[in-house]
């Protein structure tokens, strides 16, 4: 399948690892022309990689006139962030809350709204933005994720029916269980919590999973690159879990 994204400029955050990196691979593997932010600069492959630690307050505008130096514009923009700390909601102060807001939600929306503009004039956008599956249904333990990651899928779900007509699709993918280095370290943290081995939690873990297994970042960046390209034009405001089956709401 010919998913027409030879020569489209797309903005990948969090490119230097996981899911971040999977996606700029995927995306450059199919003709894109891939410019890849990330804390340390550094990225898997040979697109440009910008330095850029998404906590700052002018984090966006910096990506912004980065993307316009190097790629002249932006067609796609993959939003991503890390993950905060694990926290139970009765632990999660207002500091912690205040500490994960700029990198996993203002950064991400405002430039967001940064590359509406020129998406609009092109009249082909495309939004991807990463959230978590503990949007649908909030994983114990990860209280300071659920959270602001539920209000980063409001803000996208109200802008995809303001930019639909534009030619702008926006959309959330929600991993599961994926093998990243996060998930790998929440299920070590969470394991040394319960007093009990990793790998006794880890495959405790799969057998939640219907497909019986931990998802590759390679399956999920497939379906970013799908939502990324000329084919999925009349997809727009979904909520995707790549998770293998795990959630049991719809």
């Amino acid at each position: 399948m010919d998913l027409g994204l030879e020569g489209k400029r797309a903005l990948v955050l969090g490119a230097s690892r996981g899911l971040g990196a999977a996606i700029a691979r995927e995306l450059a593997g199919e003709g894109a022309r891939v410019l890849g932010v990330s804390r340390s600069g550094e990225g898997p492959g040979d697109w440009p990689t910008f330095a850029q630690d998404l906590v700052a307050g002018d984090a966006a505008e910096s990506i912004h006139a980065k993307a316009l130096e190097l790629l002249g514009g932006v067609d796609i923009l993959i939003n991503n962030s890390g993950g905060p700390p694990p926290s139970t909601a009765e632990a999660t102060d207002e500091a912690a809350i205040l500490a994960s807001l700029q990198p996993m939600l203002l950064t991400l929306t405002t430039l967001t709204r940064l590359v509406l503009p020129g998406m609009r004039e092109a009249g082909f956008g495309r939004i991807v933005t990463i959230t978590s599956a503990g949007v649908r249904e909030p994983i114990p333990g990860l209280a300071l994720s659920n959270t602001i990651r539920a209000a980063l899928h409001g803000f996208m779900k109200t802008l995809s029916r303001e930019v639909a007509a534009d030619g702008i699709t926006v959309n959330l993918l929600m991993p599961g269980q994926i093998d990243t280095d996060r998930l790998r370290s929440l299920h070590a943290a969470t394991a040394e919590r319960m007093g009990v081995p990793a790998e006794a939690f880890r495959s405790k873990a799969v057998e939640a999973i219907p497909t019986c297994r931990i998802g590759q970042p390679e399956e999920f960046a497939a379906m970013a690159a799908f939502l990324a390209s000329a084919r999925a034009s009349y997809v727009t405001g979904q909520e995707i879990a790549i998770d293998g089956g795990m959630l049991k709401g719809g």
